[in-house]
């Protein structure tokens, strides 16, 4: 190879060489700048579910015993709120519970009885208010207690109201940032990372039965006409945005 060519070659990987180490400490001495902005949305979100919670309590001197009196009646209650006309899918027996009731005599423990808890949900539309009363008599009558109402949404309900929620979040979180930048006199640039709190929803109770009382009178006085309303729920992400000039 000819000298000169040599000479060049050597010339052109310098420049390279010096270019790139320029990148790098221009990189090092010049931070990217970011900007950290909260977005914030609420949406109106309307319950599509009724849910009546029921409480079946036995109580008797072996944990078998209190077993089969409480299956007696939750059979009970089943068969009652089937005969008023609610699917059998619709209604869930959600937790079940044996455990044994102590007493305290001469600085010892002593066990009293065994008590079995079934808790059982039934579930119909909001547009079928006037089926709580009924749910009531049928959960009743049949030997179970009202622990509590709400109005509900539905799992698919409650996607719709998420994706609405974070998305207008996001807009806003956007929105703050570019006014910053903005102000700055730059221009936001890409994403650099997201965070989401996702957003907040809790059922709406409209009964509750802290006594634990037998009658469900309490219950259709509470919800008696009862019809569902709207509510907020909140989202909140924070986005962190590059700034360019």
């Amino acid at each position: 190879m000819d000298n000169s060519v040599k000479i060049t070659l050597i010339i052109v990987a310098g420049i390279i060489f010096l270019a790139l180490v320029g990148i790098m400490v221009y990189f090092q001495i010049s931070p990217s700048q970011t900007v950290n902005t909260q977005g914030i949305a609420q949406v109106k979100a309307v319950p599509d579910l009724v849910f009546v919670y029921f409480n079946v309590m036995t109580e008797a001197e072996t944990a078998q015993e209190a077993k089969d009196k409480n299956a007696e009646i939750v059979d009970n209650v089943l068969t009652a709120l089937i005969k008023k006309g609610f699917e059998r899918k619709d209604i869930v027996t959600e937790n079940f519970n044996i455990y044994p009731e102590y007493n305290w005599e001469n600085g010892k423990q002593e066990i009293k009885d065994y008590r079995a808890t079934h808790n059982i949900r039934v579930q119909f539309s909001t547009s079928k208010t006037e089926k709580i009363g009924e749910a009531i008599d049928a959960g009743v009558d049949a030997g179970a207690l009202v622990n509590y109402i709400n109005f509900e949404l539905s799992q698919e309900k409650q996607n719709q109201y998420k994706a609405q929620a974070l998305k207008l979040a996001t807009e806003d979180a956007k929105i703050k940032a570019e006014s910053i930048a903005s102000g700055l006199g730059k221009e936001v640039g890409k994403v650099v990372s997201v965070s989401s709190s996702d957003f907040d929803y809790y059922p709406w109770s409209i009964y509750r039965n802290d006594a634990m009382t037998v009658g469900g009178a309490e219950a259709k006085a509470a919800t008696t006409n009862i019809q569902p309303g709207e509510r907020e729920i909140n989202a909140r992400v924070a986005v962190v945005y590059a700034l360019r000039s």
